[in-house]
């Protein structure tokens, strides 16, 4: 789910963990697994000897630090590189007023065997006021902190059950001395199995918990590990004011439930925004059962549990109306079976870059050889982008720039050319963008809605010829754009096509108008007729990151396009090349 609140405005009450898993992690990082980035590094010779480990959260006795409500917890786990500064490396969700929390949210890290990697994890209260936002954007700083616990990811590995409890600390001024509870870390190596399951599950009868209202019923599966107890794996949404719920499908991947046969815990919940959810009735059933429930029409009976006496058969069911058992492709399967990705190249020629002939412009051509902002940009992204492009031919503009006509044009060909708009390779792209820079005239205004348009063309002409091909349209600009609506209404046709938008800042403006385009927030672009865009097809890139060391160029441009190309070609049932049809 990548974001606790990105799916439900109403806090707390989405699914988690069940819905079509990410292919990649939602933070920057070294340490967490791409399988883009993995790829581009194996190709060059580069094979590091690790194994993927999941590692699964759960806090006890944290303290409070809210004054009406408990606090709403999210744990950050971090590696402590060899010049002692912390690297992000995932998130949990957050979890409402709850001191003891199991977060469902799993964070992936590569175990490299010959390196000691220190893990650092922090717990943070989250306000109130940030309960709607994605957690992968929200300020640490705007957060109550709540402790900190510290192990090498080696210790964890070599216990038998593979799991630490660490306690968890803190520097809370002075006279204070109070436990801060504990975090208890658990390590499970990565399965490469491509199977899952996609079941749809419905609830009748069930126990009306509440006074004045019905219960609010949500289903949380958990999974029994041996010496562990039950770690959950994915949560329903909550469905308001209703006995006889229906859920939206959940899909589990054969990393979340271990086998067929591995019991799941199958607990349903009244909703309580107190975050003291009421149990209503549990079962437990395997993925095989589940299966033969569905296949047989039958009914499984929630019971009640008991100390004392045996545990009480409810009246309350659940039941299995679809099961589906498919492979769930990755990235990889699809590149390595022949699926073209093609890249295209716009440039921003517009006034707001400055005068070329003077040196603080970001399209300074220093006589010395030194490269500008934007020669920097093509260099560094074209090594990686050219990678994936297997005839590296580009079809390469610029916008926002008068030609040789005396017009403004807002697509022009970078390469002058009346006809044939494509270049080869980055030195291509340096040639024609130093024509260019000899032959146009910095302009404006700034609009991106052509160059979409254009790369939109191109994709979708692709469609009636059936080609495996996706798309990436790459932006390079200084981030002050004019045409926003324009924009937002090019960007939201194109979500339907198999086309990506790289958008790649030069310079040091404000990019908070790109930062929109990207729509982290978690909610999709809208045009300015009220349509909503179909999937997120945008991710911003400024190089002043890049340049600042804060991450590594390949790991920015490939952090999103693996869950943007499968979310493409997922959502139309599109197979890798050769792949029989599932």
């Amino acid at each position: 789910m990548g974001g606790c609140f990105s799916g439900d405005l109403q806090g707390g009450k989405q699914a988690i963990g069940g819905v079509q898993q990410r292919p990649t992690s939602t933070i920057n990082n070294n340490a967490a697994h791409n399988d883009a980035v993995d790829f581009f590094f194996r190709s060059r010779g580069q094979f590091p000897l690790f194994s993927q480990i999941e590692l699964s959260l759960s806090g006890s006795n944290l303290i409070d630090r809210d004054i009406t409500s408990k606090s709403d917890p999210m744990a950050v786990m971090y590696l402590r590189k060899k010049d002692g500064k912390l690297e992000e490396i995932g998130r949990t969700e957050v979890i409402l007023n709850n001191l003891n929390p199991k977060w469902i949210e799993k964070i992936t890290v590569s175990f490299q065997f010959e390196a000691v990697q220190t893990l650092v994890f922090h717990v943070y209260d989250v306000d109130t006021r940030y309960h709607n936002v994605p957690v992968k954007t929200l300020k640490l700083k705007d957060q109550d902190f709540l402790g900190e616990a510290t192990c090498v990811l080696s210790e964890i590995m070599t216990r038998p059950n593979r799991s630490v409890t660490l306690h968890l600390t803190g520097n809370f001024g002075a006279g204070v001395n109070r436990r801060l509870g504990t975090l208890l870390v658990q390590a499970e190596e990565t399965i490469a199995s491509k199977t899952v399951v996609e079941m749809n599950f419905r609830c009748i009868n069930l126990d009306n918990k509440d006074l004045f209202s019905k219960s609010d019923p949500f289903i949380r599966i958990s999974r029994i590990v041996e010496n562990s107890g039950a770690v959950p794996i994915c949560r329903t949404e909550v469905v308001d004011n209703n006995l006889n719920p229906v859920y939206r499908p959940v899909c589990l991947t054969m990393q979340q439930f271990g086998s067929k046969e591995t019991p799941l815990v199958i607990e349903c919940f009244d909703f309580n925004s107190s975050g003291n959810h009421e149990l209503i009735g549990k079962t437990e059933k395997s993925v095989a059962e589940l299966q033969r429930l569905c296949l047989q029409r039958e009914v499984a009976n929630f019971v009640y549990p008991s100390m004392v006496h045996d545990n009480k058969v409810l009246k309350g069911k659940l039941i299995v109306d679809r099961f589906e058992e498919k492979v769930q492709y990755s990235f990889l399967d699809y590149i390595s079976s022949g699926f073209e990705l093609n890249f295209m190249v716009a440039v921003d020629f517009t006034a707001s870059n400055g005068d070329p002939r003077n040196s603080s412009s970001l399209h300074y051509i220093d006589p010395s050889g030194r490269l500008n902002s934007y020669q920097q940009a093509i260099t560094e992204v074209g090594e990686v982008i050219q990678f994936y492009d297997s005839d590296r031919r580009f079809p390469a503009w610029g916008f926002g720039g008068r030609t040789s006509d005396g017009q403004v044009s807002h697509a022009f060909n970078l390469n002058g050319a009346s006809y044939g708009d494509e270049v080869v390779g980055i030195e291509g792209i340096m040639a024609a963008y130093g024509n260019a820079l000899r032959n146009v005239a910095l302009a404006g205004p700034t609009l991106f809605s052509h160059v979409v348009d254009r790369a939109a063309h191109i994709a979708s002409q692709s469609l009636s010829t059936n080609s495996p091909k996706y798309f990436v349209l790459l932006i390079i600009t200084d981030g002050v754009l004019t045409d926003m609506a324009g924009t937002l209404d090019a960007l939201v046709r194109a979500s339907d096509l198999p086309l990506s938008v790289l958008i790649v800042g030069v310079g040091n403006a404000d990019f908070k108008q790109m930062e929109i385009l990207d729509a982290d927030k978690g909610s999709r672009l809208e045009s300015s007729t009220g349509r909503i865009a179909t999937r997120d097809i945008v991710q911003f890139v400024p190089m002043r990151e890049i340049h600042s060391g804060q991450v590594s160029v390949v790991q920015a441009l490939l952090e999103e396009l693996p869950g943007q190309f499968l979310s493409y070609v997922r959502s139309r049932k599109i197979n890798p090349v050769g792949a029989p049809a599932v």
